[in-house]
């Protein structure tokens, strides 16, 4: 047609086709000026000035791939899309600022047959994603290598991998993952073709290894959201790896049903991956005792010595992420008990500022596995220290009968030394506060380590006490009473559960030698411990100690 002078129109669709064609017959500048190669040449190089045009442009090739490669359509036009994508949208004469300006002019509110004036669109950094995520993989992989070879940001690049990996597998859309916070992430509203299950398995490789390889680019829900879709395609053991280590280093920002994986093999034994959650643990825990180990004031021969809030508080939320799974995987009949306390002996003591959350899960698991022995339970109670249990955890402990009895005599003893601890700090704080209303110069003396003989090896203080006795929200003559009544109920639990013990025959046994040290044994002396003597005044050479009756 167009040797018969018949006028055609060209346009981004069709003119990289009649290149090739032009080119197929020759028809150059050797046989008529003018010719067909040379025209749609320079419409070509007017296509790729623009997003849209240079987009449609490099569609079109997928149908004349072999002499688009040959004329260098293709890098041609994946060049002008990354150089589009790295400008500065704010700099003068940008080619997609005519399009939002006019895409925006389109979308104005009428209102009573008034038009509002409109105002061009601010771009963000991420307005590319959605065009490019159209384009098939082989093709999308050389855009994203331009653009990394001109300089983007891997915040930005990292951020189209996750549109195109949304877009086009179907088990990241189905969980509505929107964790990248841009403003085009979620799926786009043209329709996409479904994949196959082998498509979506290569697919879902290639953009774990086109992720740049930098810390907290991609947020921690996408990647185990990857991670739970490779689980279910049966990707390469190296992809499941690498989502491992990545979402394993940022831990922190985890969601307990981002980390609760369901387990695909047929020969697995319990609910969830369990063993990939144990891998990802550890790769945190080995990372955070790396930067530990960095901080010389921290770590002090394996022991935390004083490590700020802001350093502690990725460790802390870790803890509490695990003590949750640990509650959700714990009621799978299946799961073994090495594998629970593997699991929760990975987090250090130092993370776990109260152990309610690891009793509550422990209580879990004993609550689903009632054919544990005694010797498993107690074995399994180890894990959870009984003096950093809150006041309505020892309660319930103190009446759970899936507990061992040694475990319920622990928290009984502490709970008990807890409540002397806090009784001392509010009878140092009434005495001080008598003597300072006597005299208006007087000082509250300094309590000494032998103010108040406590049991040996201890860590409980009286800041609690004190701290509710010096703020006057109870006054201290009926904080005292109430004590001692919960100290008195105490007393009768332990000489219940004592006398449990002589009927089990075993009166003689280590149990019956720590009630004698709690002073348990017997009545007379718990009648002399209930005398109490003054503290002594401030200046006073008469150091005496102070002891109260439980």
């Amino acid at each position: 047609m167009f040797c018969y002078d018949v006028r055609m129109e060209l346009n981004a669709g069709n003119v990289v086709p009649l290149r090739c064609a032009a080119e197929h017959l020759a028809m150059t500048e050797d046989y008529s000026e003018g010719n067909l190669v040379e025209q749609a040449e320079a419409f070509l190089s007017q296509v790729l000035g623009t997003w849209n045009d240079a987009v449609r442009a490099l569609h079109a090739c997928d149908a004349v791939l072999p002499d688009a490669e040959d004329l260098l359509i293709v890098p041609r036009c994946i060049d002008s899309l990354a150089s589009k994508a790295c400008a500065d949208p704010t700099l003068f004469g940008w080619p997609m600022l005519e399009y939002y300006t006019a895409k925006s002019l389109e979308e104005t509110v009428v209102w009573n047959g008034i038009s509002a004036a409109g105002k061009p669109r601010p771009l963000g950094a991420d307005w590319w994603y959605k065009q490019a995520s159209s384009l098939r993989l082989p093709v999308y992989k050389r855009l994203i290598a331009a653009v990394r070879s001109k300089g983007m940001s891997p915040e930005n690049v990292a951020g189209s991998l996750m549109h195109y990996a949304r877009r086009h597998l179907s088990g990241l859309k189905r969980r509505g993952d929107n964790s990248d916070g841009s403003s085009c992430s979620g799926a786009p509203a043209t329709t996409t073709a479904v994949l196959s299950d082998g498509d979506q398995r290569a697919l879902l490789e290639e953009v774990v290894a086109l992720l740049p390889a930098e810390k907290g680019v991609a947020p921690t829900r996408f990647l185990l959201g990857l991670l739970r879709t490779a689980t279910v395609l049966h990707a390469s053991a190296a992809c499941r790896d690498a989502l491992e280590r990545r979402a394993g280093n940022q831990l922190e920002e985890a969601m307990l049903e981002d980390l609760l994986i369901p387990n695909t093999v047929y020969s697995a034994e319990t609910l969830y991956d369990v063993d990939s959650a144990q891998r990802m643990l550890e790769q945190f825990m080995m990372t955070s005792a790396s930067a530990f180990a960095a901080s010389p004031e921290i770590m002090d021969e394996g022991q935390l010595v004083d490590a700020p809030s802001a350093e502690l508080m990725p460790v802390s939320t870790v803890a509490k992420l695990v003590d949750g799974y640990l509650a959700e995987v714990g009621t799978d009949a299946n799961l073994k008990l090495s594998k629970f306390q593997t699991i929760a002996a990975l987090v250090p003591d130092y993370a776990r500022a109260v152990d309610d959350g690891l009793y509550r899960a422990i209580d879990i698991y004993l609550k689903a596995h009632p054919w544990l022995t005694n010797s498993e339970r107690e074995q399994l109670c180890r894990l959870m220290n009984c003096q950093k249990l809150s006041l309505e955890a020892c309660t319930h402990a103190a009446q759970n009968e899936r507990l061992p009895l040694r475990v319920v005599v622990q928290v009984l003893f502490f709970e008990q030394l807890r409540l002397r601890t806090t009784v001392a700090g509010w009878f140092f704080v009434s005495d001080n506060a008598d003597q300072g209303s006597s005299s208006d110069n007087c000082v509250l003396p300094r309590k000494t380590h032998d103010d108040v003989d406590l049991a040996a090896g201890s860590e409980t203080t009286d800041e609690g006490g004190f701290a509710a006795a010096q703020s006057g929200e109870l006054s201290p003559a009926m904080s005292v009473e109430e004590v001692r009544q919960r100290v008195s109920e105490l007393e009768e639990e332990c000489s219940s559960v004592r006398q449990e013990i002589h009927k089990l025959g075993k009166p003689k046994s280590a149990l019956s030698r720590l009630f004698g040290k709690l002073g348990l044994g017997g009545r007379s002396s718990s009648r002399e411990r209930e005398r109490e003597e003054p503290l002594p005044l401030p200046g006073s050479s008469d150091k005496r100690r102070m002891s109260f009756g439980c």
